[in-house]
């Protein structure tokens, strides 16, 4: 009995959950908002969990929305998103010296007026591998909630408010997303979602970062760019991924308490205002020396989630080709680099144990 009434539980804060981000997502369509499915369904998500509500949502609806977001993704692949993959080396490289100074000039900014130590400050200015920071936080004995209200609140801020900057300054369209001419047969649907589920299944082996999402997109980009598929996801389905990863999103916050969050609300704003300027600088440099676009390199270059920023690119007309392989790169790099730098940079071990 109490087994069957927790799961009936569970079912309901999933359906609270979701019935919220359509409602969110919704209404910031229904005023035209750009990115309004995504933006609307996280905020309205966030809002409802600081204020307390069990919003929460299984793994498996968590990796097929990844999966519907991947085969969005990849439908979308180009000649000319090919041809681009020329100025990647460059780019990337550029990204990662931009993260590079992105971290220690965030982390510079919490120490000196938040008086943050060094090793959470260094981990609250990485962009991007939230899991993998949030794990190295608690195993360096840093501050794992402040760490978390600043990653989160960069990731919100963003998601939320990019799609209108670009929009607003003409750089990127407001309209619905770009779609196939049509809606795949149910035949090439079948065919087109299991071959993704293979494709993220064998990238799961490896240890793949968002093995589910680059799954759906490798093996959509494949099929589409080869032309063995001609169509696309509905439209509804497509608009259910976005939904869902706005969802998502939100539901971080609802382990988060409304003292933690506000305590932390300044050093999360100071600190992302730091990331902007210093990517801003990067991305007038790229769009300055190369041929991309300067939507492309805006969303390829922001300091958010990987997921977040590639359903912005599905609903932003952008290169979902560029802005995948660029927060790919800097996961990678983060991944790699972050244990290394809080070795020399961050406070002693045996310091933070005291």
């Amino acid at each position: 009995m109490a087994v069957a009434f927790a799961n009936r539980g569970k079912i309901l804060h999933v359906a609270e959950t979701l019935a919220i981000g359509v409602g969110g997502g919704a209404l910031f369509l229904s005023l035209n908002l750009p990115g309004g499915l995504i933006s609307g369904a996280m905020i309205a998500v966030g809002i409802a969990a600081i204020a307390g509500r069990p919003l929460s949502l299984p793994a498996v609806l968590t990796q097929s929305v990844l999966l519907l977001l991947g085969i969005s993704l990849g439908s979308l692949v180009s000649q000319q998103m090919l041809h681009n993959m020329a100025a990647y080396p460059l780019t990337i490289a550029l990204l990662a010296l931009a993260t590079f100074c992105s971290t220690f000039g965030s982390s510079i900014y919490l120490q000196r007026f938040h008086g943050w130590d060094k090793t959470s400050a260094l981990l609250a200015g990485t962009p991007g591998a939230l899991s993998q920071i949030t794990m190295l936080a608690a195993e360096k004995g840093a501050d794992v909630a402040a760490i978390a209200v600043v990653q989160t609140m960069r990731v919100i801020i963003l998601t939320a408010a990019l799609p209108l900057l670009l929009a607003l300054t003409g750089i990127a369209s407001s309209s619905p997303p770009a779609t196939a001419a049509a809606v795949a047969a149910p035949l090439e649907l079948a065919g087109l979602v299991a071959a993704s589920i293979a494709a993220a299944l064998m990238l799961r082996l490896v240890n793949f970062p968002a093995s589910w999402m680059f799954g759906g997109m490798i093996a959509s980009s494949l099929l589409h760019g080869t032309g063995t598929i001609e169509g696309a996801l509905p439209d509804w389905l497509r608009n259910v991924a976005l939904v869902g990863i706005g969802a998502v999103i939100g539901t971080r916050f609802a382990k988060m308490q409304a003292k933690t969050l506000l305590s932390h609300v300044h050093a999360a704003l100071g600190s992302f205002a730091i990331a902007v300027v210093i990517s801003a600088v990067f991305v007038t440099v790229i769009a300055l020396t190369t041929n991309v676009r300067v939507g492309d390199i805006i969303v390829a270059f922001a300091p958010g989630a990987m997921d977040a920023m590639l359903a912005l690119a599905l609903t932003l007309h952008i290169d979902p080709i560029f802005v995948g392989a660029h927060h790919l790169s800097r996961f990678v790099f983060v991944s790699i680099t972050t244990p290394g730098i809080v070795h020399l940079f961050g406070r002693p071990q045996e310091d933070v144990d005291d």
